[in-house]
């Protein structure tokens, strides 16, 4: 087993393959150098999972939150023809009934709270994912992670004495079945695709990040993703990158540049090494805002279209009208 904490409670940072997160053996200290105890630990470490599902007839989005006080679940769906969205979310304190996994690519992670559960299981490179809601929605779905050692896999400084470890993979084939709204969506037939972003660490306090995703067919057949970010993990190293089917290349920094209280313009993202420049219009959101004293939260994630450019080697990737997420996050964790 490969831990990403050492025998001297120490990290090496930077890319790496995919590890155990043994967390509560990190040498975790206060500003003024003081080990903090196991329960602190504990408590200071925050952990989700998200992923996103999208086909020619929706995007979705679901998630689960383990911030040790508070977990949370959220799902959301838009349907792209009809333009009708639904969401549903739940807090379950001190993180009754929330499990959560030490591996990005073992184990399974969990969340209930009366007839509603959530579950993410990673084996055998896949992901399978239970999804059961009082208002009839279902899923069971499969999304196929053969190319696993292509993953994005950094852990990098946050903060002082703190850490954020991330594994992101997007563009990834999905089987399996939707239910919603009494109709039935065969994933594989509308050839759906899934992107994933698995994160832990000892966060900032406080802490914001834009981010976008994308999982696409280009009109070659190929599948086109990436992820894309700042404010979170660029302390020396970035987790901006583009996968095209199998392969994985890595990106400089990203600039967004967007107008936070004017929704409906238009966002710009710019790579530094002028190998990516897109625009995202809008098309709907799912936002919350949550306030709990000790932990806070203002989310606003946005669905809509991307056009723009990737340059890969010696080629240009045109990208038209190919619906992906952009997020604008404050948190207090």
């Amino acid at each position: 087993m490969s831990y990403l904490v050492n025998s001297k409670g120490q990290i090496e940072f930077g890319y790496t393959k995919a590890k155990e997160i043994n967390h509560l053996d990190y040498d975790l200290r206060n500003a003024m150098d003081k080990p903090l105890s196991h329960w602190r630990k504990k408590f200071k470490f925050n952990q989700f999972q998200f992923i996103s599902i999208k086909c020619d007839d929706f995007i979705m989005g679901m998630a689960i939150v383990d911030l040790q006080y508070a977990s949370n679940c959220f799902v959301y769906l838009y349907h792209i023809e009809k333009q009708t969205f639904e969401e549903f979310d739940f807090i379950q304190p001190f993180s009754l009934k929330t499990r959560m996994s030490s591996h990005p690519n073992k184990g399974f992670s969990s969340i209930s709270k009366a007839d509603n559960f959530l579950q993410f299981e990673a084996k055998h490179q896949a992901r399978y994912i239970t999804l059961r809601l009082k208002n009839g929605l279902s899923l069971e779905a499969i999304i196929d992670e053969t190319n696993s050692d292509k993953a994005l896999n950094l852990c990098s400084k946050a903060g002082y004495n703190g850490w954020v470890y991330t594994q992101k993979l997007t563009a990834r084939p999905v089987h399996g079945q939707l239910n919603w709204q009494s109709k039935s969506y065969p994933l594989e037939a509308r050839r759906a695709l899934a992107s994933i972003d698995w994160s832990a660490g000892f966060m900032r306090r406080e802490t914001s990040w834009h981010w976008a995703s994308l999982s696409t067919y280009l009109e070659d057949g190929r599948r086109l993703g990436f992820n894309l970010a700042s404010g979170v993990n660029e302390t020396g190293f970035s987790e901006n990158a583009i996968w095209l089917d199998d392969e994985y290349y890595k990106i400089d920094m990203v600039d967004f540049s967007f107008d936070r209280y004017q929704e409906s313009q238009t966002w710009h993202l710019i790579s530094n090494d002028a190998k990516l420049e897109l625009s995202f219009e809008k098309q709907g959101k799912r936002a919350q805002k949550m306030n709990l004293i000790l932990i806070a939260s203002n989310f606003r994630q946005f669905f809509g279209y991307f056009n723009g450019s990737i340059k890969l080697n010696k080629e240009t990737i045109k990208i038209q009208n190919a619906m992906g997420l952009v997020e604008d996050h404050y948190a207090k964790w």
